[in-house]
């Protein structure tokens, strides 16, 4: 049975929505071509492990997972990227409530305090990466961490909630080589209602 090829998912805002934070030309970019890039390319991949599946050339199938991690990894992390973010008019940059907003306070002190330790870990990452806010199930606890590349939360056991990508292609033609005023800038679009979310779907 054939593999349903994978689509870019639908950008829930215009292109210039998140201006003055994110640059209108950068988010077209990076949706048009670099999000659609990963998402051709792990097709590409997927049905040549088809093919060599059929065939029953193992060989080929091992060397295809790196091109179908490395794919699918953006594929996936760019989809919930994409919903972490908001226009301000939309609610982006609106602080979490509830059950998120107490699990922040309890393991981080604060808001303010999880945002200046996440932001911290999130900058210093050496090349590209992605920062990240997850979910481990069997500890019942948020954690934030990093992960390189475009290798997904899911690879170290956590369920992600919100990640804030840092390869260039995110923020050079604006901010140049400031990441961290890119980070620092990130926070005022921030979705918190989809995080919410995210965090309830999570715990059940």
């Amino acid at each position: 049975m054939a593999q349903t090829p994978y689509k870019l998912p639908e950008l829930p805002y215009d292109f210039s929505a998140l201006e003055p934070v994110i640059s209108g030309e950068i988010m077209e970019l990076h949706y048009s071509k670099h999000h659609q890039a990963y998402v051709n390319n792990l097709n590409a991949a997927l049905e040549k492990s088809s093919e060599a599946m059929s065939k029953g050339d193992l060989g080929a199938m091992i060397g295809l997972q790196q091109a179908i991690k490395f794919n699918g990894g953006g594929h996936v992390n760019h989809s919930i990227f994409w919903t972490n973010l908001a226009p301000t008019s939309k609610g982006g940059g609106t602080p979490p409530k509830g059950e998120l907003m107490q699990a922040l306070q309890k393991q981080f002190g604060s808001l303010e305090g999880f945002i200046e330790k996440f932001s911290a870990h999130t900058v210093g990452i050496q090349g590209s990466g992605w920062g990240w806010l997850g979910y481990n199930k069997s500890l019942k606890e948020l954690v934030m961490t990093t992960c390189s590349n475009q290798d997904p939360l899911s690879t170290q056991g956590h369920v992600p909630l919100l990640g804030i990508d840092v390869w260039e292609h995110a923020y050079y033609l604006q901010y140049k080589n400031v990441r961290a005023d890119y980070v620092k800038n990130i926070w005022k679009i921030i979705n918190w209602r989809n995080v919410e979310e995210r965090y309830a779907m999570a715990m059940k």
